[in-house]
């Protein structure tokens, strides 16, 4: 677990009910990427899925699953960024911009 977290700053990991497992998550695609290539974890042999969807607010997301075996722990990786920032709500922009003329 030391080294998992000297090559990587995982948002959560947590072993599995069966002692063999490992569930690690990321905050972005890029940080899980990192750390499959940081622990040669990055070549053909791992099973690796991208993907881009819309959460059911609407917002566009990407994400990846990773399941390499590494230290003889099965590995499910996963990462989850939104990739478009929804725009303010109207009375909400109004109050922020009224905000910083006050200051």
């Amino acid at each position: 677990m030391a080294e998992l977290l000297l090559l990587s700053d995982p948002v959560e990991f947590r072993t599995c009910g069966d002692g063999v497992s490992l569930s690690v998550e990321f905050d972005s695609v890029a940080e899980l990427k990192s750390w499959l290539r940081l622990a040669g974890l990055d070549g053909p042999d791992t099973l690796i899925g991208e993907y881009e969807n819309t959460d059911r607010d609407g917002r566009p997301y990407r994400s990846m699953d990773a399941f390499p075996v590494w230290h003889g722990w099965k590995i499910y990786a996963r990462a989850r960024e939104y990739t478009a920032t929804p725009p303010l709500d109207p009375a909400v922009a109004e109050g922020l911009a009224a905000l910083a003329v006050t200051r």
